[in-house]
């Protein structure tokens, strides 16, 4: 398993779909060097809305590399974006790009465990109207109801430093809610 790019943003006015300008740290962007976590998130990183993000539960989220494909190809039918446009990482609003890790590995309470810091798994990422905007099309956060392809936060167990390329192991919890369960259980009221 390995890190492939640690990304973060500041929270910025972003066009919504229905044209309204609301403010959102979504569009992260790739970090070149090692970057500073501590519990409330890597350092430089912002959150716009800190009732649904961040703080110590929500403090960094990661999401697997290999959906990237899935996300271009619907762009592209949704007429988003050009056959063959690739998204840089960091377009889902991820702070970790992984390789190697899929929410149908993940549990709450798993520990991804780094050379020099520790994140625990806290839950799966709910979509809203913020990733339909990003994405350029009106049916995204549905698509990614009905895929399970989520991602998942983690708070900072052991503050330290990240760097893409960084190689982590993946330490289980006590195995008894899985990410994709809970993120079904958070999709049937929607």
């Amino acid at each position: 398993m390995k890190l492939l790019s640690v990304n973060r943003a500041t929270s910025a006015p972003i066009p919504t779909l229905t044209g309204e300008r609301v403010f959102s740290a979504i569009g992260k962007g790739a970090v070149d060097g090692p970057v500073a976590l501590s519990a409330l998130g890597l350092d430089g990183d912002e959150q716009a809305d800190l009732s649904v993000h961040g703080g110590l539960s929500k403090a960094v989220y990661a999401y697997p590399s290999e959906h990237y494909p899935f996300w271009q190809t619907v762009r592209a039918q949704a007429g988003a974006a050009a056959w063959g446009e690739t998204l840089p990482w960091g377009a889902m609003g991820e702070n970790l790009s992984l390789s190697g890790l899929l929410e149908t590995q993940v549990w709450l309470g798993d520990r991804l465990c780094f050379d020099d810091a520790e994140l625990v798994v806290s839950e799966p990422r709910q979509p809203c109207f913020k990733f339909n905007a990003v994405m350029g099309f009106a049916q995204a956060a549905k698509l990614m109801a009905q895929s399970g392809y989520c991602g998942f936060y983690l708070a900072v167990k052991r503050p330290g430093r990240l760097r893409a390329g960084a190689a982590f192991r993946l330490e289980p919890g006590p195995r008894e809610v899985s990410i994709p369960e809970l993120f079904r259980l958070a999709m049937r009221g929607r």
